[in-house]
Formats: C-alpha cells, sequence, structure tokens
C-alpha cells in the first residue's frame, strides 16, 4: 500500500492511498478557515485534485476553498514539495461574500 506524507515541524503525517483510482489518493493540507479571525483546522488528508470554489466537509461543516497553495523547496537542485496548504470559508460566508460583492458591484 503506497503513501504520502508531508513532514511538518516535528512531526509527519501519513495519508492512506487507495490503490484503485489514482485521482482519488487522499494527499494531507494544511486547512485554515479564513474568515475573521483566521482558524487553523488541523493537517486533513484530502484528495489531491482540490480546485477553488469546491465543497469540502470538515467535521460535519460544509467549506468552500478560496485557495490552494503548494509551497516547493530546492534540495540538491530538485524542487521537493514541502507543504500543501487550503484556504477554505465556511459555505454561508462564501455565499454572503459572492451577495456582497455583487451588491458592490451594482451601486
Amino acid at each position: 500500500m503506497a503513501m504520502t506524507f508531508i513532514k511538518t515541524h516535528l512531526y509527519q503525517v501519513y495519508c492512506r492511498k487507495k490503490e484503485k483510482d489514482k485521482s482519488q489518493n487522499p494527499e494531507p493540507y494544511k486547512v485554515i478557515e479564513i474568515s475573521p479571525p483566521p482558524k487553523n483546522l488541523g493537517i486533513r488528508c484530502l484528495p489531491s485534485n482540490l480546485q477553488c470554489e469546491e465543497s469540502v466537509t470538515i467535521e460535519d461543516r460544509a467549506y468552500t476553498i478560496s485557495a490552494v497553495t503548494h509551497r516547493y523547496q530546492l534540495r540538491k537542485g530538485k524542487y521537493e514539495p514541502t507543504k500543501k496548504r487550503l484556504d477554505v470559508l465556511s459555505t454561508g460566508r462564501y455565499i454572503l461574500n459572492l451577495y456582497l460583492e455583487n451588491l458592490l458591484e451594482q451601486s
């Protein structure tokens, strides 16, 4: 069974991969809810093909992805992935922000 991991400050997170469907293999992401004040939702194993405006469920709450960030570090002449981060908003807050942006554009 293949595994993917990310090194954080003092620990490593491993996500088990399903052998059948390669597109849905989980990857470890650091998840931050960006509503003021920002809230760290921890490191979660989520599908590797996530994009902005997709919906994810964490601890039985629905969130919409605002940004996906992949960080790389140069090691021995090669760039290696070091961190993956998701910035999320609660789905209600995301819809409210869209509504308010629309009102601002119309005025």
